[in-house]
């Protein structure tokens, strides 16, 4: 599949795939942040969730949705789920001749730099704490930060349901993170692309003490690094949005349009399994 003979088109879209709708929280920072470029959007939302899986099915799906992005002319790969990114980003960069992107290494950077204390946490899903990803990646930076990681999974739910506040998601918050107070955590690692809809009710209970670190925000600014380094960044502009999902669910469109920030407009339903290339209106 890797043939880097033929540079990738500096005007082709962007792709970008999570295991479900969460990733759109990383098209909103790509589009503020890079208002020029094109975006293809997957959601996977027919296997969702990806951080309840093994890390085998994880890497096969994670390749199953970038061969679909692929196919669509993308001349970089944005791996918008914390867990495909855990599992799965080394075998996709080898994979693909375009440039491949995690969400990991950019908030491992960032949460980093927010310490004074050398203290920072990290949450995120099952798989995305239990790959220890994120302990690796600031580890490979720095060896004198200590780190407190706990999967915090009803955040998702929380957050997909529009339980944003109230006394429901402060409970649920206060029983999650009463050990990062309790440590000193100066910086929390926001290891999910559901989590920046939760911001509020983290800060609150957290207090101002503690920064928060959108990785989705992270990975926006990384992408644009990366396409200006390799000459890759557009010439045209502003850039469109196309949105794919495996599974057009009742609630996908006001759901979407939570973490997206705006309504998302026409969606098409798209197929990648068994590493089906060829669906989803058949159009690189």
């Amino acid at each position: 599949m890797r043939d880097a003979s033929t540079a990738p088109d500096r005007d082709a879209p962007i792709g970008v795939f999570d295991s479900g709708i969460g990733g759109l929280t990383v098209v909103r920072a790509l589009r503020r942040r890079l208002p020029d470029e094109g975006i293809v959007y997957l959601g996977d939302t027919a296997r969702v969730p990806y951080g309840t899986k093994s890390a085998e099915t994880i890497r096969r799906f994670a390749l199953e949705d970038a061969l679909f992005l692929a196919g669509r002319g993308v001349k970089m790969i944005v791996v918008a789920c914390h867990s495909a990114s855990s599992a799965a980003l080394p075998e996709l960069q080898r994979h693909f001749a375009v440039p491949v992107l995690g969400v990991v290494e950019p908030g491992a950077r960032a949460v980093v730099a927010a310490t004074t204390r050398r203290k920072v946490g990290v949450i995120g899903t099952t798989a995305t704490i239990g790959s220890a990803a994120y302990e690796t990646a600031i580890r490979s930076l720095t060896d004198e930060v200590e780190i407190l990681a706990k999967p915090t999974p009803l955040f998702v739910p929380l957050a997909e349901e529009g339980w944003l506040d109230g006394d429901v998601a402060e409970g649920v918050a206060r029983r999650y993170l009463a050990s990062f107070a309790e440590e000193g955590v100066d910086a929390l690692l926001l290891g999910c692309t559901h989590f920046p809809l939760l911001v509020p009710v983290i800060s609150r209970v957290l207090g101002p003490g503690v920064r928060l670190i959108d990785s989705s925000d992270e990975t926006a600014a990384a992408a644009g690094a990366l396409l200006e380094k390799r000459s890759l960044t557009a010439t045209k502009g502003p850039g469109s949005s196309r949105f794919y999902l495996t599974d057009l669910t009742p609630s996908f469109d006001k759901v979407g349009a939570r973490f997206l920030g705006e309504p998302l407009g026409d969606v098409v339903r798209a197929s990648v399994t068994a590493c089906d290339n060829s669906s989803a209106g058949g159009r690189p």
